[in-house]
């Protein structure tokens, strides 16, 4: 949709239009007794990770695959969660595995996730898949979904060949910032990673046809910082109060200024309802896309 001459990305639509390719190839792969298995792995009770993997279970199910769900006590030891992963490393009817973060303190998370097989590592988190990024080996690892979905929303507005294009990601994260800096420098874009001890990062961000904001600062990207008719893509997801003072409810924004930044930029994506819903597409497809590897079947490009 568009406002004010400018285009508000729909997340939701283009994942949907994701999903529906995921469950029509899903149906495809039932005719040779394929179907690609997804296990998430939850250590404690924390309430927003249990939304999250409820809802990744809740789409697993709806692109009919295998979804298996690991709920370990938030004591458990780091030898037993190590074992539950090797166990499905070797269960053939799992094709992705991730493990829900953060975990306990006790817990090295950069251990575990380095235990997963990096056939199976639909986060795209593992060593071996951050290489294959890094060299610009896209067809055969797996990129981690948000900065995946991310890109996909770029080149629904620029096209496949970013050259000529400055792009200016803000935040370094190995989640975020870092492969998106990438996937954009694979796509021929001129990229920068801005951080907290870069100066004068208004600046910087003025000149950005696209501009990526990844640093969980809620509203922290001004309307002023944007180059007008640029590309404005926005990873946060904060949760502030209400702009009524009598309010006791609270409201979702991400790292940019929604309403001021619509005015200047030419595309836009929105909180909630931009890439948020591509992350968990992208998990999907990478699934399935694990599956196809897996049964020597050719994985579909998204």
């Amino acid at each position: 949709m568009r406002r004010i001459g400018c285009e508000v990305i729909s997340g939701k639509e283009i994942a949907e239009s994701v999903l529906d390719r995921v469950k029509a190839h899903t149906c495809s792969l039932a005719v040779d007794g394929v179907r690609p298995g997804l296990a998430v792995v939850i250590v404690g009770s924390h309430p927003a990770s249990q939304v999250y993997v409820a809802s990744k279970a809740r789409k697993a199910d709806e692109c009919g695959f295998l979804s298996i769900k690991h709920e370990l006590s938030e004591d458990v030891s780091e030898a037993k969660l190590l074992e539950v992963i090797e166990s499905l490393n070797s269960d053939r009817s799992v094709h992705g595995i991730l493990v829900q973060l953060p975990l306990p303190g006790h817990i090295d998370a950069g251990k575990v996730i380095q235990s997963i097989s990096p056939e199976k590592d639909v986060d795209g988190f593992h060593f071996m898949n951050v290489g294959r990024l890094g060299t610009g080996v896209l067809d055969s690892g797996f990129v981690p979904c948000t900065p995946a979905g991310s890109m996909m929303l770029i080149q629904k507005i620029h096209g496949q060949d970013l050259s000529g294009l400055q792009a200016v990601v803000l935040g370094r994260s190995n989640i975020v910032g870092k492969p998106m800096a990438n996937l954009l420098l694979a796509a021929n874009a001129t990229v920068t990673v801005a951080h907290s001890k870069t100066p004068d990062v208004e600046a910087l961000c003025r000149q950005a046809d696209i501009l990526v904001a990844a640093v969980g600062r809620p509203e922290m990207v001004r309307a002023d910082w944007i180059k007008p008719g640029a590309t404005v893509i926005d990873v946060g997801i904060n949760r502030i109060g209400a702009r009524e003072a009598i309010s006791r409810t609270t409201r979702l924004v991400g790292d940019v200024d929604f309403d001021g930044a619509v005015e200047r930029a030419g595309a836009i994506t929105p909180v909630p309802g931009g890439v948020g819903p591509m992350t968990i597409a992208m998990l999907m497809a990478n699934t399935l896309s694990a599956a196809c590897r897996a049964h020597g079947r050719l994985a579909p490009t998204f």
